[in-house]
Protein backbone atom coordinates (compact mmCIF):
# COMPACT_ATOMS: atom_id res chain seq x y z
CA UNK A 1 0.00 0.00 0.00
CA UNK A 2 1.11 3.91 -0.65
CA UNK A 3 1.16 5.84 1.82
CA UNK A 4 0.97 9.60 0.26
CA UNK A 5 0.18 13.15 1.97
CA UNK A 6 0.77 16.54 2.28
CA UNK A 7 1.97 19.35 4.43
CA UNK A 8 -1.37 19.95 6.70
CA UNK A 9 -2.12 23.29 8.65
CA UNK A 10 -1.97 21.56 12.57
CA UNK A 11 -3.95 24.86 13.75
CA UNK A 12 -6.95 22.89 12.92
CA UNK A 13 -6.05 20.18 15.42
CA UNK A 14 -4.99 16.57 14.77
CA UNK A 15 -8.26 14.86 14.81
CA UNK A 16 -9.10 17.56 11.76
CA UNK A 17 -5.78 16.92 9.75
CA UNK A 18 -7.34 13.16 9.53
CA UNK A 19 -10.14 13.81 8.48
CA UNK A 20 -8.92 16.19 5.81
CA UNK A 21 -6.02 14.09 4.42
CA UNK A 22 -8.91 11.68 4.13
CA UNK A 23 -10.79 14.30 2.10
CA UNK A 24 -7.97 14.48 -0.61
CA UNK A 25 -7.25 10.75 -0.65
CA UNK A 26 -4.34 10.89 2.07
CA UNK A 27 -3.23 8.48 4.33
CA UNK A 28 -0.29 9.79 5.99
CA UNK A 29 0.13 13.61 6.43
CA UNK A 30 2.87 15.74 7.97
CA UNK A 31 2.49 18.79 10.19
CA UNK A 32 4.87 21.24 11.68
CA UNK A 33 4.60 20.94 15.39
CA UNK A 34 5.21 24.91 15.87
CA UNK A 35 5.43 28.21 13.96
CA UNK A 36 8.12 26.84 10.93
CA UNK A 37 9.33 30.34 10.90
CA UNK A 38 9.25 31.16 14.62
CA UNK A 39 9.19 29.02 17.95
CA UNK A 40 5.30 29.37 18.83
CA UNK A 41 3.62 26.06 19.89
CA UNK A 42 0.14 25.61 20.08
CA UNK A 43 -1.18 24.43 23.89
CA UNK A 44 -1.56 20.42 23.93
CA UNK A 45 -4.72 18.70 23.34
CA UNK A 46 -4.68 15.28 24.35
CA UNK A 47 -7.94 14.22 23.67
CA UNK A 48 -7.66 15.31 20.66
CA UNK A 49 -4.45 13.51 20.29
CA UNK A 50 -6.42 10.48 21.15
CA UNK A 51 -9.33 10.83 18.65
CA UNK A 52 -7.04 11.43 15.73
CA UNK A 53 -4.88 8.10 17.14
CA UNK A 54 -7.92 5.97 16.57
CA UNK A 55 -9.49 8.03 13.70
CA UNK A 56 -6.20 6.97 11.88
CA UNK A 57 -6.20 3.15 12.92
CA UNK A 58 -9.18 3.05 11.83
CA UNK A 59 -8.22 4.41 8.34
CA UNK A 60 -5.30 2.36 8.38
CA UNK A 61 -3.09 5.53 7.66
CA UNK A 62 0.83 5.25 7.66
CA UNK A 63 3.33 7.31 10.18
CA UNK A 64 2.77 10.61 10.50
CA UNK A 65 5.64 12.48 9.70
CA UNK A 66 5.96 15.81 11.97
CA UNK A 67 8.02 18.95 11.27
CA UNK A 68 10.40 20.74 13.16
CA UNK A 69 10.09 24.56 12.70
CA UNK A 70 12.83 25.84 10.02
CA UNK A 71 14.47 28.32 12.23
CA UNK A 72 15.57 25.51 15.11
CA UNK A 73 19.19 25.60 13.55
CA UNK A 74 20.99 23.26 16.68
CA UNK A 75 24.47 24.35 15.52
CA UNK A 76 24.29 27.87 15.06
CA UNK A 77 27.15 30.06 16.33
CA UNK A 78 25.22 32.00 18.49
CA UNK A 79 25.14 30.28 21.91
CA UNK A 80 22.03 31.64 23.32
CA UNK A 81 20.09 30.50 20.48
CA UNK A 82 21.82 27.31 20.04
CA UNK A 83 20.71 26.58 23.33
CA UNK A 84 16.90 28.07 22.52
CA UNK A 85 17.25 25.24 19.97
CA UNK A 86 17.90 22.72 21.37
CA UNK A 87 15.18 23.26 24.23
CA UNK A 88 12.67 23.43 21.05
CA UNK A 89 13.86 20.23 20.04
CA UNK A 90 12.86 18.64 23.64
CA UNK A 91 9.93 20.12 24.08
CA UNK A 92 8.91 19.09 20.47
CA UNK A 93 9.67 15.65 21.33
CA UNK A 94 8.07 15.41 24.54
CA UNK A 95 4.83 16.71 22.78
CA UNK A 96 5.14 14.27 20.06
CA UNK A 97 4.42 11.28 23.13
CA UNK A 98 0.55 12.32 22.40
CA UNK A 99 1.22 10.93 19.39
CA UNK A 100 3.17 7.33 19.60
CA UNK A 101 4.81 5.30 16.91
CA UNK A 102 4.83 8.39 14.24
CA UNK A 103 8.11 10.36 13.11
CA UNK A 104 9.61 13.75 14.18
CA UNK A 105 11.84 14.95 10.64
CA UNK A 106 13.57 18.24 11.17
CA UNK A 107 16.46 19.94 9.32
CA UNK A 108 19.77 18.94 11.11
CA UNK A 109 20.88 22.38 10.85
CA UNK A 110 23.90 25.03 9.52
CA UNK A 111 27.15 25.30 11.26
CA UNK A 112 27.34 28.97 10.07
CA UNK A 113 31.36 29.01 9.98
CA UNK A 114 32.08 27.04 12.47
CA UNK A 115 32.77 23.83 10.52
CA UNK A 116 30.88 20.41 9.81
CA UNK A 117 32.20 18.73 12.73
CA UNK A 118 31.79 21.03 15.54
CA UNK A 119 28.31 21.83 13.97
CA UNK A 120 27.90 17.45 13.73
CA UNK A 121 29.15 17.39 17.35
CA UNK A 122 26.62 20.36 18.57
CA UNK A 123 23.95 18.23 16.79
CA UNK A 124 24.57 15.30 18.22
CA UNK A 125 24.35 16.66 21.72
CA UNK A 126 21.24 18.47 21.43
CA UNK A 127 19.76 15.35 19.88
CA UNK A 128 20.91 13.01 22.55
CA UNK A 129 19.37 15.97 25.33
CA UNK A 130 16.26 15.33 23.74
CA UNK A 131 16.08 11.69 23.12
CA UNK A 132 17.41 10.49 27.06
CA UNK A 133 13.15 11.10 27.57
CA UNK A 134 12.56 7.82 26.43
CA UNK A 135 9.90 9.41 23.72
CA UNK A 136 8.09 6.54 21.88
CA UNK A 137 8.81 8.44 18.44
CA UNK A 138 11.13 8.13 15.86
CA UNK A 139 13.46 11.25 15.19
CA UNK A 140 14.25 11.75 11.28
CA UNK A 141 17.27 13.65 10.03
CA UNK A 142 16.12 15.28 6.41
CA UNK A 143 18.53 14.74 3.21
CA UNK A 144 19.68 18.40 2.40
CA UNK A 145 20.35 19.69 -0.70
CA UNK A 146 23.66 21.26 0.87
CA UNK A 147 23.38 25.07 -0.17
CA UNK A 148 25.78 27.11 2.03
CA UNK A 149 26.76 25.78 5.49
CA UNK A 150 23.53 23.03 5.53
CA UNK A 151 24.73 19.56 7.51
CA UNK A 152 23.29 16.65 5.87
CA UNK A 153 24.05 17.44 2.34
CA UNK A 154 26.10 13.76 2.18
CA UNK A 155 24.96 10.54 3.43
CA UNK A 156 28.87 10.37 5.26
CA UNK A 157 27.18 14.07 7.24
CA UNK A 158 24.08 11.91 8.30
CA UNK A 159 26.47 8.83 9.08
CA UNK A 160 28.36 10.97 11.36
CA UNK A 161 24.99 11.97 13.65
CA UNK A 162 23.60 8.67 13.34
CA UNK A 163 27.62 7.40 15.11
CA UNK A 164 27.50 9.89 17.57
CA UNK A 165 24.03 10.27 18.53
CA UNK A 166 24.24 5.84 18.84
CA UNK A 167 20.46 5.66 19.02
CA UNK A 168 18.20 3.24 16.51
CA UNK A 169 15.39 5.94 17.17
CA UNK A 170 16.84 7.96 14.76
CA UNK A 171 16.55 7.62 10.80
CA UNK A 172 16.45 9.57 7.47
CA UNK A 173 14.08 10.94 5.43
CA UNK A 174 15.21 11.49 2.25
CA UNK A 175 14.25 14.23 0.20
CA UNK A 176 14.04 13.76 -3.77
CA UNK A 177 14.29 17.58 -4.72
CA UNK A 178 17.58 17.82 -2.15
CA UNK A 179 19.39 15.22 -3.10
CA UNK A 180 19.18 15.80 -6.50
CA UNK A 181 20.16 19.44 -5.70
CA UNK A 182 22.98 17.54 -3.62
CA UNK A 183 24.54 15.56 -6.62
CA UNK A 184 23.12 12.30 -5.71
CA UNK A 185 21.29 11.48 -9.67
CA UNK A 186 18.33 9.68 -8.82
CA UNK A 187 16.82 10.54 -11.98
CA UNK A 188 19.08 7.88 -14.09
CA UNK A 189 20.68 6.05 -11.41
CA UNK A 190 17.89 5.54 -8.71
CA UNK A 191 19.38 2.29 -7.59
CA UNK A 192 22.91 3.31 -7.63
CA UNK A 193 22.11 6.09 -4.69
CA UNK A 194 20.20 3.84 -3.10
CA UNK A 195 23.37 1.51 -3.02
CA UNK A 196 25.25 4.19 -1.91
CA UNK A 197 22.63 5.21 0.74
CA UNK A 198 22.70 1.32 2.34
CA UNK A 199 26.69 1.25 2.25
CA UNK A 200 26.96 4.67 3.84
CA UNK A 201 24.21 4.60 6.23
CA UNK A 202 22.13 1.57 6.11
CA UNK A 203 18.44 1.28 4.21
CA UNK A 204 17.06 -0.03 7.61
CA UNK A 205 17.71 3.54 8.48
CA UNK A 206 15.41 5.23 5.88
CA UNK A 207 11.75 5.87 7.47
CA UNK A 208 9.90 8.30 4.90
CA UNK A 209 10.29 10.64 1.99
CA UNK A 210 9.27 13.69 1.08
CA UNK A 211 8.12 13.93 -3.14
CA UNK A 212 9.00 17.21 -4.57
CA UNK A 213 10.33 17.48 -8.20
CA UNK A 214 12.88 20.01 -8.25
CA UNK A 215 13.52 23.54 -10.75
CA UNK A 216 17.17 23.40 -10.74
CA UNK A 217 20.22 20.48 -12.05
CA UNK A 218 21.58 17.94 -10.64
CA UNK A 219 23.96 18.97 -8.14
CA UNK A 220 22.91 22.95 -8.12
CA UNK A 221 22.93 23.08 -4.20
CA UNK A 222 19.79 25.40 -4.12
CA UNK A 223 16.72 23.36 -2.95
CA UNK A 224 14.06 25.00 -4.91
CA UNK A 225 10.89 22.65 -5.09
CA UNK A 226 8.58 22.27 -7.82
CA UNK A 227 5.31 20.12 -8.67
CA UNK A 228 5.47 16.76 -9.51
CA UNK A 229 6.59 16.00 -12.62
CA UNK A 230 7.07 19.73 -13.90
CA UNK A 231 10.84 19.64 -13.10
CA UNK A 232 14.69 18.00 -13.80
CA UNK A 233 13.17 14.98 -12.08
CA UNK A 234 10.31 14.07 -14.49
CA UNK A 235 7.33 11.98 -13.76
CA UNK A 236 8.88 8.95 -14.85
CA UNK A 237 11.77 9.39 -11.80
CA UNK A 238 8.18 9.48 -9.40
CA UNK A 239 6.86 6.16 -11.06
CA UNK A 240 10.22 4.17 -10.39
CA UNK A 241 9.84 5.26 -6.55
CA UNK A 242 6.57 4.85 -6.31
CA UNK A 243 6.71 1.33 -7.39
CA UNK A 244 10.66 0.26 -5.54
CA UNK A 245 10.09 -2.36 -3.58
CA UNK A 246 13.30 -0.94 -1.31
CA UNK A 247 10.57 2.31 -1.04
CA UNK A 248 6.96 1.85 -1.57
CA UNK A 249 5.96 0.63 1.91
CA UNK A 250 7.68 4.42 3.12
CA UNK A 251 5.26 7.06 4.03
CA UNK A 252 5.70 9.85 1.27
CA UNK A 253 5.00 13.51 1.78
CA UNK A 254 4.81 16.15 -0.79
CA UNK A 255 6.16 19.22 -0.04
CA UNK A 256 5.58 21.00 -3.44
CA UNK A 257 4.68 24.92 -4.21
CA UNK A 258 0.80 23.39 -4.24
CA UNK A 259 -2.72 24.23 -1.91
CA UNK A 260 -4.68 21.00 -0.89
CA UNK A 261 -6.69 20.81 -4.41
CA UNK A 262 -3.31 20.49 -6.16
CA UNK A 263 -1.97 17.96 -3.70
CA UNK A 264 -5.41 16.17 -4.06
CA UNK A 265 -4.64 15.48 -7.63
CA UNK A 266 -0.73 14.94 -7.00
CA UNK A 267 -1.35 12.13 -4.76
CA UNK A 268 -4.20 10.81 -7.00
CA UNK A 269 -1.00 11.09 -10.24
CA UNK A 270 1.08 8.98 -7.95
CA UNK A 271 -1.46 6.32 -7.36
CA UNK A 272 -2.19 5.79 -10.58
CA UNK A 273 1.53 5.43 -11.31
CA UNK A 274 1.60 2.38 -9.12
CA UNK A 275 1.93 -0.72 -10.62
CA UNK A 276 -0.70 -3.46 -9.22
CA UNK A 277 0.83 -6.86 -8.66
Amino acid sequence: MLYLGCHLSSGEGNLAMVQTANAIGANTFAFFTRNPRGSKAKKEDLQDAAAAMSAMAQAQFGPLVAHGAYTMNLCTKDPEARAFAADILFDDLRRMAALPGNYYNFHPGCHVGQGVQTGIDQICEALSRALAQDVPVTVLLETMAGKGSEIGGTFQELRAILDGVGDSRVGICLDTCHVWDGGYDIVHDLDGVLEQFQQVIGLERLKALHLNDSKNPLGSHKDRHETIGNGALGLETFRKIVNHPLLKDKPMILETPNQLPGYAAEIALLRSLEEKS
